[in-house]
């Protein structure tokens, strides 16, 4: 779109005369979507596998996203769909995660709730097991069950500025009494194409709720779209653009970064669209999906381990600031030790366990504050001596090379 599109003063229009927030303005725009399809909030996805076959043509229809973060869930895990909307992404992940898996999708509009909802039985009848739940509830608040919240409203409605203080204590009740999700219960949270639609206050809430749902060694796998550049505040203020999935799209940068302040590590960018799926006024929107771990957090104990960063870079850092030259052996605490032998890393690091190990009882504080290189004397013993035979042809079965 170019410098000389109208946008810009419908934008400023929208600012002054449309009292419509952008909030109110998701809603409106979803709600209507659950009935009849919207193209403009379509970013073509193919995704992996043959799971469409079980779901009810009328979901399929009104599907809106822009990516498919289903590939990075596993067999057997529980898992939680921020924004499912119709419930396709669930169907999808009911087949992925099996009869053993479990899935829950969270969604506040009700229109696309009672979409989902009404096709419950059918797919669990086509897959001959039931394993989706869909959670009335804000992404960004996984704690607080909007449906429980609406059973107290009908039982003490609200009548007076003091009747809404009390209803404060009641949510705050809810939250810790009767958790939509509880804390550390769930391996993988997914999204699509949704978490732009929050609100810019509530985004440092929403990543610390992903992060405090998932169990250690969980992940986030998040399909949304991005900005190449800051979107100005005129574009923002724009209920269309905003409910489009557009004006509040993450800067791609601060997406990634959003996961480090909120506490995750190894963020990687899985997938990213190379063509721009739109542009405003000259700013690229595209689709990525991000995929993040969480686990990093706990006590650094000392027990005398290495790793050897392989290559190909001459260095990298970790989301602790840890330097791994190549080739160098570096010393790690016992807790980052065992993550570099895992997702996402696993492959990059040469492990070296230390010949008399140390139990974790008897493990003393490392500093992790700085990156040390471990002398092989700590790894073997200061009075290691031995001298062996060789093992065989060090470099293949003929020997011929050395």
């Amino acid at each position: 779109m170019s410098k000389s599109s109208p946008l810009k003063n419908s934008s400023a229009n929208n600012n002054n005369s449309n009292n419509k927030t952008a909030e109110a303005s998701v809603y409106t725009r979803y709600a209507a979507a659950a009935q009849a399809r919207e193209e403009a909030l379509c970013c073509p996805v193919e995704y992996a596998g043959d799971f469409l076959a079980v779901i009810p043509q009328e979901i399929i229809a009104r599907d809106y996203g822009c990516g498919d973060p289903t590939r990075y869930v596993n067999e057997g895990e529980t898992v939680v769909d921020l924004g499912s909307g119709g419930g396709k992404l669930c169907y999808i992940l009911s087949q992925v995660v099996g009869k053993r898996g479990r899935v829950i999708g969270v969604d506040c509009n009700q229109e696309m709730l009672a979409l989902a909802r009404k096709y419950q039985g059918q797919v669990a009848e086509r897959l001959g097991y039931g394993n989706v739940d869909f959670q009335y509830g804000m992404i960004q608040d996984l704690q607080l069950d909007l449906d429980l919240l609406g059973r107290e409203l009908a039982q003490h409605p609200i009548a007076d500025p003091s009747g809404w203080l009390k209803l404060r204590h009641v949510e705050e009740r809810l939250r810790h009494d009767q958790p939509m999700i509880a804390s550390g219960t769930v391996d993988c949270v997914v999204s699509n194409c949704v978490l732009n639609l929050v609100r810019q206050q509530d985004r440092h809430q929403l990543f610390a709720e992903i992060f405090r749902v998932l169990k250690k060694g969980g992940r986030a796998a998040i399909s949304d779209i991005v900005a190449d550049e800051d979107v100005p505040q005129e574009l923002q203020n724009n209920p269309e653009l905003w409910s489009g999935c557009i004006s509040g799209a993450f800067r791609e940068d601060r997406f990634l970064q959003a996961f480090e302040e909120a506490g995750f590590h190894g963020i990687e960018l899985v997938k990213r669209q190379s063509t721009p799926w739109r542009t405003v006024e000259g700013i690229e929107f595209r689709s990525v999906t991000a995929v993040a771990y969480k686990g990093k957090q706990g006590p650094c104990l000392e027990r005398n381990q290495a790793v050897v960063y392989r290559g190909p870079f001459k260095k990298v850092e970790d989301d602790d600031g840890h330097v791994y030259p190549r080739g160098a052996r570096m010393a790690v605490c016992d807790k980052t030790f065992h993550l570099l032998q895992q997702a996402p890393y696993k492959g990059l690091f040469e492990a070296v366990e230390p010949i008399h190990p140390i139990p974790l009882s008897e493990a003393q504080q490392f500093d992790c504050r700085r990156s040390k290189v471990r002398s092989p004397q700590e790894t073997k013993g200061e009075d290691y001596d031995v001298t062996t035979e060789s093992i065989g042809p060090c470099c293949g079965t003929d020997g011929d090379c050395c």
